[in-house]
């Protein structure tokens, strides 16, 4: 388990150092209030998680500051937000602006990413650093990443966004399992939400479907959560794998 772990937050790394590669945050920053709404959420959680790592290295808790950043690599990164970048980190124009947000979001998450792991990943951590920040010395000489205060309610609201996008995925598995489609990109999604979800799933209009990592996404209004799932019968592109 251990290994696995390591191996966990080691890979998440390696997929943030690659996807920062070509970014200097000098000249290809963006902004806070330009940002895409779902990076500004990536960097909440983030801050939020960071709050929670430094209350427990206050009281030298290193245990619970593993278990946490596993947990984030594998479900708040892995399972979701680096899952629903990869669309946009491939296909869009290299200096577009779907692109530099995002890597805006992946640099602040590396900073102080690479910072938490320190304390206990010391090899893996420096090593890290010589690649990402080769002119600023030893990890070892730096401070915690000074990240925005979290923003309650684009978390709270994310986290309904993710509840529904979970209820996808269980029946794109279930079409999945019954022969119906290979991958997410197959599937043509509809659903059906009360009237709080429809507003909080139409706020992100044509980026819903790329949440739902599916070729389309048909919302429409209803007293209870409805998914449906069938399989597309568009032509798929060869460039963004879209239906």
């Amino acid at each position: 388990r251990v290994v696995d772990g390591y191996r966990r937050i080691r890979n998440t790394l390696r997929f943030l150092l690659a996807n920062v590669s070509d970014f200097d945050v000098a000249t290809d920053s963006v902004g806070p209030d330009d940002l895409l709404e779902i990076d500004r959420f990536a960097l909440a959680r983030a801050s939020q998680l960071q709050d929670e790592i430094l209350a427990h290295y206050q009281v030298y808790e290193f245990h619970p500051v593993v278990a946490k950043l596993q947990v984030y690599c594998s479900e708040d990164l892995g399972a979701f937000y680096l899952d629903v970048l990869k669309d946009r980190l491939y296909t869009t124009g290299p200096k577009s602006l779907a692109r530099r947000s995002a890597q805006t979001a992946l640099w602040h998450i590396t900073q102080a990413m690479l910072r938490w792991m320190a304390p206990f990943m010391s090899f893996t951590a420096e090593e890290a650093w010589a690649v990402f920040a080769p002119a600023r010395g030893s990890i070892f000489k730096q401070t915690y990443w000074p990240l925005a205060t979290p923003d309650a309610a684009l978390l709270a609201k994310w986290a309904a966004i993710r509840g529904v996008r979970e209820a996808v995925n269980k029946a794109i598995e279930d079409l999945r399992s019954a022969g119906g489609v290979g991958s997410s990109l197959q599937a043509v999604v509809s659903i059906t939400a009360p009237p709080e979800t429809h507003a909080l799933l139409a706020s992100l209009g044509d980026d819903l479907k790329f949440v739902c990592i599916t070729s389309a996404v048909t919302l429409l209004a209803g007293d209870t959560l409805a998914i449906g799932v069938a399989a597309a019968t568009a032509p798929k592109c060869e460039r963004c794998w879209h239906y």
